[in-house]
């Protein structure tokens, strides 16, 4: 039985994000998606969730405040 191939469209959070559709969803490099999508996946809820969390700390870091609350 084979590797599960990447799907670029919504599926089953069980198939696994294609990294360019996933960079270009949520605004990152293709470095940047790799890294996300190797960390979390194959769920593709984890992948999302961890990019939103990604995008808004670099979105806090480039404001200036502080990634952990303070």
């Amino acid at each position: 039985m084979g590797k599960t191939q990447p799907s670029p469209e919504p599926g089953s959070d069980n198939d696994p994000y294609e990294a360019a559709f996933f960079a270009e969803k949520h605004g990152l490099s293709l470095r940047a998606a790799k890294i996300v999508l190797y960390s979390n996946g194959p769920s593709r809820t984890m992948c999302d969730a961890a990019a939103k969390a990604f995008v808004e700390a670099l979105a806090a870091r480039r404001n200036g405040r502080d990634c952990q609350g303070t």
